[in-house]
């Protein structure tokens, strides 16, 4: 990974790496050593580029293993007056495992405390990516996303995507027909409410 400075005065960066998982539908950062970062923290003068180096310390087994970097900005000392803005990146890394790895995403509504969720459960071997999520009703409404969520849903994990419902929510019998582009390419299917428990 090449970092340049491209501002008029010298920066310091530190780099982090941690485990990446997703539970609750929620991203989780674990600090972890499976991933090496070369140098972890860097002073960059004007117009200058540092190399980081990402180790990896084992390959992937079985599935994709999931990482991120946070690249953060250190803040210059402080000045009478002035407001320093500083960068923070957090950068994902996926490992394949020798064996072939692809994602299988399966997908149903809920709703819960009057809110409509698009559920996607990736029980595949590999990350998937969703974006422009739309759903159209049966009497021709299209609902998006409520708020931009991250697109990604991570191998054995399951994600929710909150969706806005202009007007009724469509009713537990509705099929519901789901478009959105993923890695693979464009997606369109039926999607149905989960069977009530």
């Amino acid at each position: 990974m090449t970092v340049t400075n491209q501002g008029n005065s010298a920066t310091a960066i530190q780099i982090r790496a941690y485990a990446w998982s997703q539970k609750d539908g929620d991203d989780q950062l674990t600090a972890s050593d499976a991933v090496v970062v070369s140098p972890p923290l860097a002073s960059i003068t004007p117009g200058a580029s540092q190399v980081i180096r990402l180790i990896l310390r084992q390959p992937a087994q079985g599935c994709e293993a999931t990482y991120r970097i946070i690249l953060d900005q250190i803040p210059p000392p402080a000045e009478p007056g002035v407001v320093h803005m500083v960068l923070r990146l957090s950068i994902p890394i996926f490992a394949l495992p020798a064996t072939r790895a692809v994602p299988h995403v399966q997908f149903h509504l809920e709703v819960n405390g009057g809110q409509l969720f698009l559920v996607g459960i990736n029980d595949g071997l590999r990350h998937e990516v969703f974006r422009d999520i739309v759903l159209t009703t049966s009497d021709g409404r299209k609902l998006k996303e409520e708020s931009s969520t991250s697109p990604y849903i991570l191998a054995g994990a399951t994600r929710r995507w909150p969706i806005a419902a202009q007007g009724s929510l469509p009713l537990p019998s509705e099929t519901l027909q789901l478009t959105a582009h993923a890695d693979a390419g464009a997606i369109e299917e039926q999607v149905r409410f989960a069977p009530a428990p």
